[in-house]
């Protein structure tokens, strides 16, 4: 789909295609030099979701969502882009052969088969032990107790493996023949945020030192790869066109949503919540909660803190569905129950793998609580609402926040649930009006590697404000939730 108005007066010059591998739905925009966006695209890839809380992916089918909406986008431009731009997915893992070939399919951010191990590693004290060498919590869906379980119960796929990596670099290897990591990838577990080297400690804690052949080391910033014939075969561009590989979708997204300042924040409300602070320090606690990571920016003195707890739309469309509801009834349901829900309160937690920010519990389970026959389907709507908006605020909270706050994802489209963030956080919320930031920081970066100017166009942003009618009754509701949570973790721990 062409921006057809866009594309006679954004520049034809300098065009980088930016692509996005998410997790279900791969988009391509492409950026002209001034940053307005004169084409996109939008592919539908595979996800596996098996029987113990697996879920996985074929590399070659995501591979081949990142060649259709290449292929599109470029087809609406009058002449080549001057580069491609990857972000995606982050997490998981993602085994690949010498070649780039997957020796199993892909496993998801999202997959549960290690939830057991992590509850181990949290009661003997593992994860507390590698959070003090690297400032990164731990989740089942994470390289370390994913590579732990794969040692155990698949130990023929890490012998015929030759890289665990992520996503954006399993892809780039396809395309460009090189394996090319960025730092925001390896953040978790493993990686000292300040050396940005892998910790040997981390590694041996986990009892997969043996394994560290396999992590690539974080590439420098402002790397650049290039299409090789395969690869240009694929797209359907020139070979030897500039290709940059991250960084992964959160901090693309932060940098698309224009977080520039330390202190400043963004969440993205998307199928999972991602809260994230960007500061120019990194100060690691050894003895606080292992939860978040300080995930690597492109610069080497700025790092986020993140704070991606697995709460987010999923969440939403859960009881969307449960009250036989849509996204399109969103607006008349949380207009129709008062701030509070009438009473009605909920934990999010409805992932199978737990939760994993600000705190890490793979059993963290959901509830709805205060339910009455005189209570409608709005007032269970609007309680999941509010508990997602809570968990958004518990995580800014423990990232640091202090400056400005971004949203974007796709939550961030509903009006009022947007409100409902910005009551609940007590903060303006400035929202970008380019929905796919994670692209357009994908090639703010790659603009920058290639030493292309900056965008000249500021990016046009809507501004929501707090209402201080519903301040008194948010900090009640925040106070209440935060005291359910502790008590549910008090009662799965006692």
């Amino acid at each position: 789909m062409t921006d057809a108005a866009n594309a006679t007066t954004g520049s034809a010059d300098s065009v980088v295609i930016g692509v996005d591998i998410g997790t279900s739905v791969t988009k391509a925009v492409a950026f002209a030099a001034d940053g307005t966006p004169l084409a996109r695209a939008a592919r539908r890839s595979q996800l596996e979701r098996l029987p113990g809380g697996r879920v996985e992916q074929d590399l070659d089918d995501v591979v081949r969502t990142v060649a259709d909406v290449v292929r599109e986008t470029a087809s609406a431009l009058p002449q080549p882009p001057v580069a491609v731009a990857l972000t995606g997915q982050g997490d998981g893992l993602w085994l690949r052969d010498t070649e780039g070939r997957a020796v199993r399919p892909a496993i998801s951010w999202m997959d549960a088969r290690a939830s057991d191990l992590v509850g181990t590693w949290l009661a003997d004290g593992t994860i507390q032990k590698v959070y003090g060498h690297t400032g990164s919590g731990m989740f089942p869906g994470c390289h370390a107790p994913l590579l732990a379980w794969l040692q155990e119960n698949e130990p023929d796929a890490l012998t015929r493996a030759a890289t665990a990596g992520y996503c954006v670099d399993a892809v780039a290897q396809r395309l460009t023949g090189r394996i090319c990591l960025d730092a925001s990838d390896a953040t978790l577990p493993f990686l000292d945020p300040v050396t940005r080297t892998y910790s040997r400690e981390a590694l041996a804690a986990c009892g997969i030192a043996d394994h560290a052949r396999l992590l690539p080391p974080p590439a420098d910033p402002g790397t650049v790869l290039a299409l090789d014939r395969h690869g240009a075969g694929l797209l359907g561009l020139p070979e030897g066109l500039p290709l940059t590989a991250g960084p992964y979708d959160l901090p693309a997204c932060a940098i698309g949503s224009g977080v520039r300042d330390p202190g400043d924040g963004v969440v993205i409300i998307g199928t999972t919540l991602a809260c994230q602070v960007l500061t120019d320090q990194t100060l690691v606690d050894p003895a606080a909660e292992p939860a978040g990571m300080w995930l690597c920016m492109p610069e080497q003195d700025r790092w986020l803190r993140a704070m991606p707890a697995m709460v987010g739309t999923a969440a939403l469309q859960w009881a969307l569905t449960l009250t036989g509801r849509t996204t399109e009834d969103l607006g008349d349901l949380l207009a129709a129950s008062p701030p509070g829900a009438r009473g009605v309160t909920a934990l999010p937690f409805l992932s199978g793998a737990g939760e994993r920010a600000p705190f890490v519990d793979p059993a963290a389970r959901g509830r709805l609580d205060g339910l009455t026959l005189a209570h409608t389907p709005a007032d269970a709507v609007r309680a999941v609402c509010e508990a997602i908006g809570y968990a958004a605020r518990h995580c800014l909270e423990a990232a640091g926040l202090t400056g400005t706050l971004a949203a974007c994802g796709g939550g961030s489209r509903s009006g009022p649930w947007a409100q409902l963030f910005a009551d609940i956080i007590g903060r303006p919320v400035t929202i970008p009006v380019e929905e796919e930031t994670g692209a357009l920081g994908a090639t703010t970066v790659a603009r920058r590697a290639l030493g292309l100017p900056p965008s000249t166009l500021p990016q046009p942003v809507r501004t929501v404000l707090p209402r201080p009618s519903a301040r008194e009754s948010y900090e009640r509701g925040y106070a209440q939730y935060r005291r359910e949570l502790d008590a549910s973790r008090a009662h799965r721990t006692a």
